[in-house]
């Protein structure tokens, strides 16, 4: 039997390496361009079932909202990421609570405007302010989940470069919002700054109740006839006459609709 010379087995087993590394690079290579098309469908999908809900008149809308929610869901399970990957991590909040106070500030001084000019229509009493608002605040979170932990995430991953994946986010958030002019430019700039921030300390408690102070202070000094009463698509298109502004949960749904797909943007 033939001897093999060490040259020729240090030959092979370079041969045989580089073999396996192709492979290895072959599976990776299909695994990525498997995810890209997942992540082109599942932002495809999700985003035409938003605006099919935003514009179809009930009671069709009520059925597209179940069948939105649970996409929704589905794609966010399978797999699921983690709650870490989607902000839910205590590292950056510290240095991401300054979006906090810049929110507080800017509401503060639109109230103290808004008192001026006698548009304030804020709740009386603190048990009003919870009914309110209680529920629009855990709709914030909700919102910016969506917004940074689905789209943004996959946008990510499909765009080069992470400029291009904030702009690509904020203005799907911006245009599910059209055709009303106030909230359209409001959640165009907030998108922006929410998902910058986010990229830079991937922590989603600031965003979201900084993004619940903002509309809040929406819907409690800009006038109800002004806004259209918060809302947007189909709803915003069919508002005629001009009504009091009505604090209730389900209305301040209205103003951020866009992630969460609920019935609200045809109600009021």
């Amino acid at each position: 039997m033939e001897r093999v010379g060490p040259a020729t087995a240090f030959l092979c087993g370079m041969t045989m390496q580089a073999k396996a590394e192709n492979l290895t690079a072959g599976a990776d290579a299909a695994r990525a361009t498997q995810r890209r098309v997942r992540d082109v469908a599942e932002l495809a999908v999700t985003y035409g079932l938003i605006l099919l809900v935003i514009w179809t008149p009930r009671p069709m809308q009520r059925w597209l909202y179940l069948l939105a929610v649970g996409w929704v869901v589905a794609s966010f399970s399978l797999p699921f990421a983690g709650w870490k990957e989607l902000g839910f991590r205590v590292a950056g909040l510290r240095r991401s609570l300054w979006v906090v106070g810049a929110a507080a500030a800017l509401a503060a001084a639109a109230v103290a405007l808004a008192g001026h000019w006698h548009t304030l229509h804020a709740p009386h009493g603190a048990a009003e302010w919870v009914r309110s608002f209680a529920g629009y605040t855990v709709w914030s979170l909700v919102q910016q989940v969506l917004l940074q932990g689905y789209f943004l995430l996959r946008l990510e991953r499909l765009l080069p470069g992470r400029a291009a994946a904030v702009i690509a986010a904020a203005g799907l958030f911006a245009t599910a919002h059209l055709p009303n002019p106030i909230l359209t430019p409001a959640t165009l700039v907030w998108g922006l700054v929410a998902c910058m921030v986010f990229v830079r300390w991937r922590n989603i408690y600031p965003l979201a109740l900084a993004h619940a102070i903002f509309g809040i202070c929406i819907a409690i000094t800009v006038p109800g006839p002004v806004v259209r009463n918060m809302r947007v698509g189909l709803g915003y298109v069919r508002y005629h006459a001009p009504q009091p502004l009505h604090l209730s949960q389900s209305d301040q749904k209205v103003s951020t609709v866009a992630w969460v797909m609920a019935e609200a943007p045809t109600r009021r």
